[in-house]
């Protein structure tokens, strides 16, 4: 299975009464697609999944892939804190005819790097489903090391990692050790380009919430070959990107989404909301975004 362009990870629309909002959904997904995402990523750590109930998870899974179109991947966010919940998870969205599912590291637990692999091969065993590796240490603890990814490598059922560390060493360490066996796939945001010219084809992008239309162009444009003009690009998306990283990301995501004139409600607690000074900073950060 061949990943390209940029997917969203989505967020998760919730009303007033923080029930989740699907006709707020149907509006923000009618605008990515014509943005030009390639794809779907609901129930990630940008959807707020670990708060919502596996009820509620499953009725998000179900409408975004009733939403979708034929040619547009759906890979869903299928993580738990134990195997068994992984199994689970994963065989509902299998039913739904979901292409793919993207597993990080299980939560709460901080894994061994020997439990990890056992953990992906019998989720493996047990599914037999496409996945998409996710790591991303500074929230799950624990990274997805050379161990695991050597571990897993020749399983063809091992498409891709999503690599959100923020390093680009291990960007390049995965395009050069994995090359033809697992796909990179840019999850580092602020430095997309550079995850780009190391061979990344796609982009699994919680800013595409709020900026799909920047970021599609900017895939679009390093695509074309032009370079000068892709560098351009990522500069102009550097300063929003950095901010969204250095805290309360998936508030600046909502509150971005809120700028773009497509509100998708508040977070869910225990996130909190932006204080007036974030929400100046971010907003300033995204006006040459905003007038893309």
């Amino acid at each position: 299975m061949k990943l390209s362009g940029v997917m969203p990870a989505l967020v998760t629309p919730f009303d007033a009464d923080g029930q989740i909002d699907f006709k707020a959904f149907e509006t923000h997904l009618t605008n990515l697609r014509a943005a030009g995402v390639t794809g779907w990523v609901p129930c990630g750590s940008s959807g707020e999944y670990n708060f919502m109930t596996d009820e509620e998870r499953d009725q998000v899974l179900q409408f975004v892939k009733d939403f979708a179109q034929p040619g547009e991947i759906l890979i869903a966010g299928t993580n738990a804190p134990s195997t068994a919940g992984v199994i689970a998870n994963t065989l509902r969205a299998q039913a739904m005819g979901y292409d793919a599912v993207l597993l990080a590291t299980p939560f709460y637990t901080k894994p061994t790097q020997a439990e990890l692999i056992q953990h992906f091969k019998t989720v493996l065993d047990a599914t037999d489903m496409p996945i998409v590796l996710y790591s991303y240490p500074d929230k799950d603890g624990v990274e997805l090391g050379w161990e695991v990814l050597d571990a897993l490598a020749d399983d063809p059922r091992i498409i891709g990692i999503k690599e959100s560390s923020g390093s680009l060493q291990r960007a390049i360490g995965i395009a050069t050790r994995y090359k033809d066996r697992i796909q990179l796939v840019s999850g580092s945001d602020d430095i997309a380009l550079d995850f780009m010219l190391w061979g990344a084809d796609s982009w699994i992008c919680g800013p595409a919430n709020c900026m799909a239309k920047a970021v599609c162009d900017l895939d679009r444009t390093f695509k074309a070959g032009d370079l000068d003009k892709a560098k351009s690009q990522m500069a102009t998306l550097y300063t929003a990107m950095n901010i969204l990283e250095s805290s309360k990301f998936v508030q600046k995501l909502k509150y971005g989404c809120e700028l773009q004139g497509t509100p998708v409600g508040e977070c869910r607690a225990p996130l909190g909301p932006l204080t007036d000074a974030e929400k100046a900073d971010f907003r300033a950060a995204m006006q040459p975004i905003l007038n893309w």
